[in-house]
């Protein structure tokens, strides 16, 4: 099962985005990269330094709550390459792996070094989860109607929660998932260390606020360079929307829903579906123009591997 999930997941970003392409044709591609400039680019590039440096400090505050030593410099470069790694391999969480098993040997603890990163991690995504819900239902709750494919009826949410129900009874009971039970309490009682402590939650409650913001920021300089004179006001929700569909775990590097949930947004309030496509595109180069970074990091890292190791000289005096 485990090796099925990343190609069903690849399947269904390809899948997206070939039918994008058939319906809405490569013009939306085409015209959204030719606009991309030196401004841009630019502004890409600073963005993706405030949400990077902002992760970095989550991430530090977190491991402070439990503890653990993590300088921010040290942060700012791990997310730079983790950031990177997300958005050209195709699972898109290989760079938070790579990031979490990395600090778990550096501190000697693998197990807490990776349940600090996935700490910070959901932090992060809920905020967007959150804010995002909320903003959408007071600005537009329209827009998930537009985009639900259908209303659930009773019995379709009863068999909801009963398998819900029932997958939580089997993990309770079952003696075989005694390790994901001995997990589950360690990451409790680091949450509650690092995340939902006094000390932790309002820095954590802040940095998550400046990486939405800068999400959002690189999101209206896409829409505005593919070419959307649409009031920010009205932009906002669909800007949102586009950042919700990246959380879902069927893109690839970020790309997938994203572009078919704008498309659809953008031409269920009159903008055209190829504009919301082609601001995902945009976005898409952007978001990892921003991570570029990241890359160097990486280079940098491959190369001191390289090296040989230095040895220190002994110096001995003869014997007089």
């Amino acid at each position: 099962m485990r090796g099925l999930w990343p190609l069903v997941k690849t399947a269904a970003g390809v899948g997206i985005l070939v039918g994008l392409v058939v319906r809405l044709g490569a013009q939306a591609f085409v015209d959204g990269l030719a606009a991309i400039g030196a401004g841009s680019v630019l502004a890409a590039l600073a963005l993706g330094l405030l949400t990077t440096v902002a992760s970095a400090a989550r991430w530090c505050l977190v491991a402070r709550g439990l503890a653990l030593r993590l300088p921010l410099a040290a942060a700012v470069s791990d997310t730079y390459r983790a950031v990177f790694l997300n958005s050209v391999l195709p699972a898109g969480v290989l760079g938070d792996v790579h990031r979490a098993v990395g600090y778990g040997r550096r501190i000697g603890d693998l197990g807490r070094g990776v349940r600090v990163v996935a700490l910070e991690r959901v932090t992060g995504q809920l905020a967007i989860v959150v804010v995002g819900l909320a903003v959408l239902l007071t600005a537009r709750p329209s827009l998930l109607t537009a985009l639900a494919p259908g209303r659930l009826g009773t019995v379709e949410l009863l068999a909801a929660l009963v398998a819900l129900a029932a997958a939580v009874l089997w993990v309770a009971r079952n003696p075989r998932t005694a390790g994901i039970r001995a997990a589950l309490r360690s990451a409790c009682v680091d949450a509650r260390s690092g995340v939902l402590s006094r000390s932790a939650w309002p820095g954590l409650l802040a940095l998550s606020v400046v990486t939405l913001a800068g999400y959002l920021a690189l999101f209206v300089v896409a829409a505005r360079v593919a070419g959307s004179q649409a009031a920010l006001g009205d932009l906002l929700p669909l800007l949102v929307l586009g950042l919700l569909a990246m959380a879902l775990p069927l893109n690839i590097g970020g790309w997938g829903p994203r572009e078919g949930v704008m498309a659809v947004a953008f031409g269920a309030v009159g903008l055209g579906a190829a504009q919301g496509l082609a601001t995902a595109v945009v976005y898409g180069v952007l978001s990892l123009i921003a991570c570029l970074p990241g890359a160097v990091v990486l280079l940098l890292t491959a190369a001191a591997r390289r090296l040989p190791a230095s040895r220190p000289t002994i110096l001995e005096r003869s014997p007089a």
